[in-house]
C-alpha cells in the first residue's frame, strides 16, 4: 500500500478534488455554494439547509489511496479500500467502482463480492442485482443465478417486463452448460409462463433456451405454446422461423398462421428468405410480391424480388424490381449497408443485361460497385462477359488478378474460375484445375463433388463415382454426392435399386427437395412404375417449377400418353429455361415439337 506524510496528503487531496470535479463526481464532492441574493432584493423567506457530505478529510485519503492502488501495484488493496468506503457512506456509486476495480483486475469472486455487497445494502437496485447475475453467468456459477434472475424480473415492473425476458437467452449465451441453463430459465420464468401478459415472450425466452441446448423439438413445443397464449405476437414467429427445417415441419405452421393476421412486412420478409433457403422459389416470390404491395417503402423487398425473379429469368420483371430498390436504397439504412445492398442490386442488374446479350450495358452497372466484398463477384461476372465474346484467356486474367489474402479469397478465386470454364464448357482445364486444389486441400468434400460433377460431363463415369464416394466417406450427410451417384445410376438405367436407395437416403438428409425428389421420380419411371413417378415428379415441379424437372415430368405423361400436358410442360419449362441441356435433349431424342 501506497503511505504519504500529512503534506503530501493535502497536496494530492487538492488534486483528487480537482480531479473529481473535472470527473463530475458532484454526489461525493461539497455542496455548491448558493448564489448571493441580488442587491436591493428583501431578505430570502428561508434558506435551504447546506447539503452535508459523507466525504471528511479520512473517506477522502482512503478514495485517494484507492484509486492509486488501483492504477499501481496494489489492486487488492484498491478494492478492500473502495468497498470499505462503500460500506461506510452506502453509495452506489461507490460499490459500483469497487466492482470495476475488481473487474480490472480480473478478481471475479471479488467483483461478486462488491456486487452482493451493493445488492444487499440497496435490494431495490435493479443496476446491483443485475451485476450479481451478469457476474455469476460470467463465472459460469449457473444455479446461483436464479434468485437474482427471479429478483429482476420483478424489479423490471410490467413495463419493462417483456424486454427483460427477451434479452435473457443472450445474457446466458456463454454459459458452458447449456441444457442447465434452459432448465434454470425455464423454473425462473414461471410465473411469467402464468400470466397471460407475459406468456407468449416467456415461452419465446424458453424455446430460445432449448434451442440453444440443441433441443429443436422442446424450443418447438414452447413456441407452439407461445403462439396459443398471444396469436398476434411476433415473438414465436421468429423463433419459428428459426427453426423452419424440412425435419422440423411443424414450425412452418406457426409462421403461417400468424401472416393470416396483420402480419409485419418485416417478418413476412424472413418468411420468404426461409422460403429460398428451402429453394421454395414460387412461393417466395408470391410472399416478396405481398411485401412490396403492402410496404412498398421497404426497399429491401424489392431486392429480393428482383433477385429471385433473375434467377426466374423473368428479366423485365426483374429490371423493374431492382432499379426501384436501386431508388429506394438511397436513404435507407447505414451507409455500410447501402453500400452492400447496391453492390448486390447492380451485380443482378447485370446478370439481366448478361442474359439479353447486352454487354456494354452489364459493364456498366458492374462499373459502380464500390464495394469491396463483392469485388470477386464484380471480376467473375466481367470475365463471363469477356468469356462470352471469345476473350477466355483475359477473363481467366481478370479472376487470376484478384487478390487472395485470406484462405476465404483463395477459395472464392478458385471458384469463380472453374465455374467460367465450366460455363465455356472448358471441363478439362476445370478438371485439371481443381486436381491442383485438391492436392492441397485432400479430402475437401466440395472439392471432390465439382470434381465428379466436371468427371460426368467429361463421360469418366468411373471417375465421378470414385470421387462420389469419397465425398461419402468424409462427409456422410453429404446428400448432394447420394442425389448425384443416384441420379446417374438412373439416367443410364443402371443398378436402379441401388440408384433408387441412395436417393432416398438424400432425402433423409434433405427432405422434401424438389431436385432429390425429382431424382426419386425419375428413378421411379426406369424402373417401370410410372404411376408412381408421376406422382413424384407432380409433387417437384409444383414445388419447384425447374426446367429439369419439366423435361422428366413431360417424358412420362409422354410414355403415358397423355401428349397435349407433356407438350404444355415442356413449353413451360422452355420459358424457365431455354438453354436447359436435359430439356433440350429429352425434345430432340423423342422428336417433338412442343
Amino acid at each position: 500500500m501506497v503511505w504519504m506524510n500529512r503534506s503530501s496528503r493535502l497536496a494530492w487531496g487538492a488534486l483528487l478534488l480537482i480531479a473529481l470535479a473535472q470527473a463530475g463526481c458532484a454526489q461525493t464532492g461539497p455542496a455548491a455554494p448558493q448564489a448571493p441574493a441580488q442587491a436591493g432584493a428583501g431578505p430570502a423567506a428561508s434558506e435551504p439547509d447546506p447539503v452535508s457530505s459523507a466525504l471528511d478529510a479520512e473517506l477522502f485519503y482512503q478514495l485517494l489511496l484507492s484509486e492509486l492502488n488501483a492504477r499501481g501495484p496494489e489492486p487488492a488493496a484498491a478494492f478492500s479500500l473502495m468497498l470499505d468506503a462503500a460500506r461506510k457512506t452506502d453509495d452506489p456509486a461507490l460499490y459500483q467502482r469497487a466492482v470495476e476495480i475488481a473487474f480490472q483486475s480480473r478478481a471475479g469472486d471479488a467483483a461478486l463480492q462488491a456486487a452482493r455487497a451493493w445488492k444487499q445494502a440497496h435490494p431495490a437496485s435493479r443496476d446491483a442485482n443485475r451485476y450479481v447475475l451478469q457476474i455469476l453467468l460470467a463465472l459460469n456459477r449457473v444455479p446461483e443465478a436464479m434468485e437474482p434472475l427471479r429478483t429482476e424480473l420483478t424489479l423490471a415492473g410490467e413495463r419493462d417486463r417483456a424486454a427483460v425476458l427477451t434479452a435473457i437467452p443472450r445474457l446466458f449465451a456463454r454459459v458452458s452448460d447449456k441444457p442447465q441453463a434452459a432448465a434454470l430459465v425455464e423454473q425462473a420464468v414461471q410465473p411469467q409462463l402464468a400470466d397471460p401478459a407475459s406468456a407468449a415472450v416467456a415461452w419465446t425466452t424458453v424455446g430460445r433456451m432449448r434451442l440453444a441446448a440443441g433441443d429443436n423439438t422442446g424450443a418447438l413445443v414452447a413456441a407452439q405454446l407461445a403462439q396459443a397464449a398471444d396469436a398476434q405476437s411476433e415473438s414465436p414467429v421468429l423463433l419459428a422461423l428459426e427453426l423452419m427445417d424440412p425435419r422440423l415441419p411443424q414450425a412452418e405452421p406457426i409462421v403461417r398462421k400468424y401472416l393470416q393476421g396483420r402480419a409485419l412486412p418485416e417478418l413476412r420478409m424472413g418468411y420468404a428468405r426461409a422460403l429460398i433457403d428451402a429453394q421454395r422459389y414460387t412461393e417466395a416470390a408470391q410472399q416478396l410480391q405481398l411485401v412490396t404491395r403492402d410496404k412498398p417503402e421497404l426497399a429491401q423487398g424489392w431486392l429480393a424480388l428482383g433477385t429471385l425473379q433473375v434467377q426466374e429469368s423473368r428479366l423485365k420483371d426483374a429490371e423493374a424490381s431492382l432499379k426501384k430498390y436501386v431508388e429506394l436504397a438511397q436513404t435507407e439504412g447505414s451507409a455500410a449497408e447501402r453500400s452492400r445492398g447496391l453492390a448486390q442490386a447492380y451485380l443482378a442488374l447485370a446478370q439481366v443485361a448478361e442474359k439479353r446479350r447486352d454487354f456494354a450495358a452489364a459493364n456498366a452497372w458492374l462499373d459502380r460497385i464500390d464495394n469491396s466484398q463483392d469485388l470477386v463477384a464484380a471480376q467473375s461476372r466481367r470475365a463471363s462477359i469477356l468469356a462470352q465474346q471469345g476473350r477466355l484467356d483475359e477473363a481467366r486474367k481478370l479472376i487470376h488478378a484478384l487478390p487472395e489474402r485470406t484462405p476465404l479469397q483463395a477459395r472464392a478465386k478458385l471458384s469463380a474460375e472453374v465455374q467460367l470454364l465450366r460455363e465455356q464448357k472448358r471441363y478439362k482445364a476445370a478438371y485439371d484445375l481443381l486436381d491442383k486444389a485438391i492436392a492441397k486441400e485432400p479430402g475437401d468434400p466440395d472439392l471432390l463433388y465439382d470434381q465428379a460433377m466436371l468427371a460426368e460431363k467429361m463421360d469418366r463415369l468411373g471417375d465421378m463415382e470414385r470421387l462420389l464416394r469419397q465425398v461419402m466417406a468424409a462427409k456422410p450427410d453429404f446428400h448432394h454426392a447420394y442425389n448425384a451417384l443416384g441420379y446417374s445410376l438412373a439416367d443410364r438405367g443402371v443398378r436402379l435399386p441401388e440408384a433408387r436407395q441412395l436417393i432416398r437416403k438424400a432425402l433423409e438428409f434433405a427432405p422434401g427437395d424438389p431436385y432429390i425428389t425429382d431424382s426419386l421420380g425419375w428413378v421411379e419411371f426406369r424402373m417401370g412404375n410410372r404411376a408412381e413417378a408421376l406422382r413424384i415428379l407432380e409433387g417437384a415441379y409444383k414445388d419447384r417449377p425447374d426446367a429439369e424437372i419439366a423435361a422428366h415430368l413431360g417424358e412420362v405423361l409422354w410414355s403415358m400418353g397423355q401428349h397435349d400436358k407433356a407438350q404444355a410442360i415442356w413449353r413451360e419449362g422452355l420459358l424457365l429455361n431455354r438453354d436447359n441441356e436435359t430439356l433440350q435433349q429429352t425434345i430432340k431424342r423423342l422428336g417433338v415439337k412442343p
